[in-house]
């Protein structure tokens, strides 16, 4: 029996380097015919805004790249966007506004990547039990909870105004907390849940595994986008930095899955698929090959969510104003 056809998702690749080594990937001319090839957007993370990023992002719209600016912010401020740094975030948009005019810059979006603060999931990943008062004390954070979402809701309709689609990058515990109507997790780690134009579930199996495909399948299809990953990259955390970066046999698993439920796809990272030498197979990845299911796992990992969902309908009674 033939198999029915599977189209290509459209894919976005995630890039977080510095200017020395941004520069470096994309002096490679494999890199850039790669992504052509594959009519791929790339999601670059604006670790700064340097003369030099601003040439690459000029390099790759002359490539015909569609390039999101990926919003961060120094690593004394947290680095991601999240509950306690709402008015450095709207600082640093208006700075790469100003960047993005004098470097006459274009974007196919802005993303905004809603994870706790760097420092402090640090420090929770690092000493775990003895941070647990600290993550208690953090229930009472509920008008501020409100402030932070209030503007965060002026700066995406700054930059809706600015003529530019919002991508949110979401943890997907964010969407049970949606469906229970609880604000614990928010609270608890300092994420924001924001209606956007684009939501990216960062469903990273590498940091989850054996659970990864279980992960995936449950949660994909609730994603305007699925992220997959990590191929290699990023910052590094306590504990999960010592998770190997996906194969080659691991992230195919993860698209194929994810590609049945979705046909947004993110890949954390690009370097990291050019380091292991992915972007070249990827353009002749078979879309239609059936995927190896996870049934078993994943009525667990369904369970498992339903459970987390009354706990947090539960304790959504109890929290403080």
């Amino acid at each position: 029996m033939m198999r029915a056809a599977m189209t290509p998702p459209r894919l976005t690749f995630f890039c977080e380097l510095a200017a020395e080594p941004l520069q470096a990937l994309f002096e490679e001319p494999a890199v850039l015919e790669h992504l052509v090839a594959l009519k791929a957007s790339v999601s670059l993370g604006l670790v700064d805004l340097a003369p030099e990023r601003a040439g690459v992002v000029r390099r790759l719209h002359a490539a015909g790249i569609p390039v999101i600016a990926w919003q961060l912010l120094p690593t004394e401020q947290g680095y991601w966007f999240n509950l306690d740094n709402a008015p450095q975030a709207a600082a640093r948009y208006a700075a790469f506004r100003e960047w993005t005019a004098a470097h006459q810059l274009r974007w196919d979006g802005v993303g905004l990547d809603i994870e706790p603060d760097l420092h402090e999931l640090r420090q929770l990943l690092s000493r775990r039990w003895r941070q647990l008062l600290v993550l208690l004390r953090r229930l009472r954070r509920g008008e501020r909870l409100r402030q932070a979402r209030d503007a965060y809701l002026a700066l995406m309709a700054r930059i809706r105004e600015d003529g530019y689609r919002v991508d949110t990058y979401q943890l997907p515990l964010i969407v049970d907390e949606r469906q229970a109507g609880s604000t614990l997790l928010q609270r608890l780690l300092g994420v924001v849940d924001l209606p956007a134009d684009r939501e990216v579930l960062m469903l990273y199996s590498s940091f989850v595994r054996p659970h990864g495909a279980s992960l995936l399948e449950s949660y994909a299809a609730q994603a305007g986008s699925v992220g997959v990953g990590s191929t290699g990259g990023g910052v590094e955390l306590p504990g999960a930095g010592a998770a190997p970066p996906l194969s080659w046999e691991e992230l195919s698993r993860d698209l194929l899955l994810a590609r049945r439920r979705c046909a947004d796809l993110h890949v954390f990272s690009l370097e990291g698929c050019v380091r292991q030498g992915f972007l070249p197979r990827l353009r002749t990845f078979d879309w239609s090959a059936p995927p190896e299911p996870a049934k078993t796992k994943t009525r667990r990992m369904e369970l498992m969510r339903r459970v987390a969902r009354a706990m947090s309908r539960a304790c959504a009674l109890l929290l403080p104003r």
